[in-house]
Parts: C-alpha cells; structure tokens; sequence
C-alpha cells in the first residue's frame, strides 16, 4: 500500500471516529436564494483534517478559505453572497428578497467616511491612498437609475476624510491627513464641517493644546452636539502625514460649543470604529491593534502589517447619563476575518462591523447573526434611501450595494 493510500485510510479513520461533527456544516438556507447559505451551529464540530491559514503578511484570509476536505458543503461558503448563522433573526433581516450587487471597480485606494445627505439623495464618500496627497473625493447620485459616480471637491478641500456622519444639516468628517503643503495649504488631522448645499467646509478642531491629532478616525455627533471621534496612527502608517504621531493612540469627545476636547479612552491599541446605540447608553469602539506597525521619531513610516493575534476586538462601553465619560468595557466581538474596520449600529440595536472581505451582523449580546461577503476588503459603509433599507458598502477596489430588511438609523 502507498504512502499516499495510507494517508487517506488514516483521514479516513480518524473521521469516522470522531464525534459530535456538526454534518452539514452548510446548507441552502431556501432554494428560492442560492446566494444565501446557512451556516448549521456555527460550524462548532468541523470534521478534521480542518485547517484555516491565519495571514499572508498582509491581510487575513477568510473563513470560506477554511480547509475541510470532509464536508463538501463547506466548499460553498466563499461562494455565497450572505451567510446566515443564526437563521430565525437572520432571515428576518434578509427579508423576502435579499440581493447583493457589486456596483463600481474602484481604485485600489482605502474608501471610507460615507455620509447620506437625504435631501439629496446622495451618498458622499472619501478615497485616501493611493497617491498621498490627492484631495478630491467621491459622490454617488442615487437619483440616477442606475447610480453614478463622480469626484467631488469641497471648497476648500479637505484631505483624506476617514470618518464620517450627518448632524443638523451638516457632514461631519474625521480628517486624516495633514501635511505643510497638500494644494496650496496646511492641513493637519482634526475635524471639519462640509454644508452639502453651498459646498463649504470648516474646520471645528486641528489640535490638541499644540499637538497635531495622529489620524482623527471615525466618530458619531451624539444628540446634545459633542463629537465623539477615534484617534489611531494609520496616518502615518499609511503616509498620509509628514510627522509622526505626537499623542498616544486614544478616542476623544469634542464640544463644539466651547471648544473643550476631553480624552474618554486609552487602552486600546489602534481604537477605530465608533459608533452610538439607538438608545445612547453603549458606545462600541473596536480595537484594530492586529494591523499595525514600528513608530520611530527617526524612522520614515514602515507601513502597516497584520497579526491575526493581535488585538482585533470590538468594545462595549455604558455612556453614563450625562453622555461625558464610559464604564464597564467589556469585549463585545473578536472579528474572525481581518479587523473590524467601520462601525455602526442599526436601528434596531443590531451592530454591524466591516472586517475584511465583508460586512458582519451582530446583535446585542455579540451573536453574529449574518455575514455579508464581498470580494475586496471593506473599509466602511452607509444606509441610504427611503426606510433606509438600502446598504451602500465600500473599501479597497470596490462598492456595492445590498437591499435586505435591517434599517439604519435616521441621521438629522
């Protein structure tokens, strides 16, 4: 008998003695939507030889990439358009007639910040790298059948918004990039306003007591005014400034009002996502750690890279009832594909968190109820339209577009 004979009677044996095998690991949740795959218990019991591959160095690969060779089912995860773990509430969400639709090849360029302005029907959005230095930004027109898209540039211009929200009539955007000369002018990170009707921006905030913000990530305007934002180094991991960071890695809260900026977390390596639940009492900032890289005053940026065990978790936070300081961090979600990158939640409480090559669904508790899968890595996205029913996604060479029954919240 051969060696290679052999190998296959050990696999063999060794599967048909194992126990407690979840079979089949996957299956057509309804034959009417081929593009929606159930998962069967989360896949807890994969039969072995199993074997997911954790990075190439650069990027994490996917669940579907798992190896399984003794459950054919699995084959079809990467092939799915929505992965449903938990099919009652899952379902819900699909509703009737769920659909993905890849809408627009993108540059290779990181795509994020996208804020709906409802009296236009437009979907605004940013593109950074590549080249550093390029300012202007995207627009989608929904008013358009089918969409289009266009550049679009504020006057003045501002560089590489990463984060991004609509409150009272304004856009609000996390801008990144700073640079003593980037068209004609001095940016540094901090935060603007863009009035979608007369173009202008402002800026509301560029530092800290003299310190340049290192990136000014995502952020949420609670309903009292203050501007809640992240502040991790991608800026200069990602050559988007021309000094290395002055402040250690923290989120922030910004009253506009008075001009009062107020540290609110440190503990986290590269906070990122932020986002607001419904009722104003859980703030959840994820912690995307796993990709990072060296920071030396005396070094130029060496890039980012990614370690799948580094830190790459989702918090919870209580807001206490003045909306001022969070208590209670508790570890919410471990993104099992890449980092949890952007983050919102829907109006139902339900969090939704981009981590690599899709969009995850989680509710309260951090149950992950349905995944949606994309074929580039996803940065961000955006409820749009009536009912906001309509989920605009985007990231590294791509958008695309999802109609299901999960809402977003109302932005006004």
């Amino acid at each position: 008998m051969s060696a290679h004979t052999l190998g296959l009677v050990f696999l063999f044996s060794v599967a048909s003695a194992q126990t407690g095998v979840t079979s089949p690991l996957a299956q057509e949740c309804d034959p009417s939507f081929p593009n929606v795959l159930c998962i069967n218990k989360y896949a807890t019991v994969m039969p072995y030889h199993f074997f997911r591959n954790i990075s190439n160095g650069t990027f994490g690969l996917t669940f579907g990439s798992t190896l399984v060779p003794n459950d054919t089912s699995f084959a079809h995860v990467d092939k799915a358009d929505f992965l449903v773990f938990d099919q009652q509430r899952g379902l819900e969400i699909l509703g009737s007639n769920p659909s993905y639709e890849f809408v627009f090849k993108v540059s290779g360029a990181i795509h994020e910040a996208p804020v709906y302005v409802t009296s236009q029907n437009k979907l605004y959005l940013s593109q950074l790298t590549p080249p550093p230095g390029y300012l202007p930004q995207l627009a989608i027109d929904l008013n358009q059948d089918p969409p289009t898209l266009s550049e679009y540039l504020s006057d003045p211009p501002v560089y590489a918004p990463n984060g991004g929200t609509f409150h009272n009539g304004l856009i609000y955007w996390g801008a990144s990039g700073g640079n003593n000369s980037i068209g004609g002018t001095e940016q540094r990170a901090g935060l603007r306003t863009l009035h979608p009707e007369t173009n202008k921006s402002t800026t509301i905030l560029n530092n800290y007591f003299g310190y340049y913000f290192n990136t000014v990530g995502d952020l949420f305007v609670h309903p009292n005014g203050d501007v809640w934002f992240t502040d991790p180094d991608y800026s200069w991991l990602n050559k988007l400034t021309d000094t290395p960071p002055q402040l250690g890695s923290a989120t922030y809260r910004f009253t506009p009002s008075t001009g009062a900026v107020h540290i609110v977390e440190d503990s986290l390596l590269q906070p990122n996502g932020i986002a607001l639940a419904p009722n104003t009492r859980t703030v959840y900032i994820s912690d995307t750690g796993a990709a990072s890289g060296p920071i030396s005053l005396f070094l130029p940026s060496l890039g980012a890279s990614f370690n799948a065990t580094g830190k790459r978790t989702v918090y919870a936070y209580d807001l206490d009832p003045c909306a001022t300081y969070l208590t209670n961090k508790r570890a919410f979600w471990l993104s099992q594909d890449w980092v949890p990158d952007g983050l919102k939640v829907a109006r139902n409480g339900y969090v939704v968190t981009g981590t690599g090559k899709g969009v995850d669904v989680l509710s309260e508790r951090g149950d992950l109820i349905v995944r949606v899968q994309t074929n580039y890595t996803v940065q961000n996205f955006a409820w749009v339209g009536e009912g906001l029913r309509e989920f605009w996604i985007m990231g590294k060479g791509g958008i695309s577009r999802v109609r299901w029954e999960l809402q977003g919240q109302e932005l006004v």
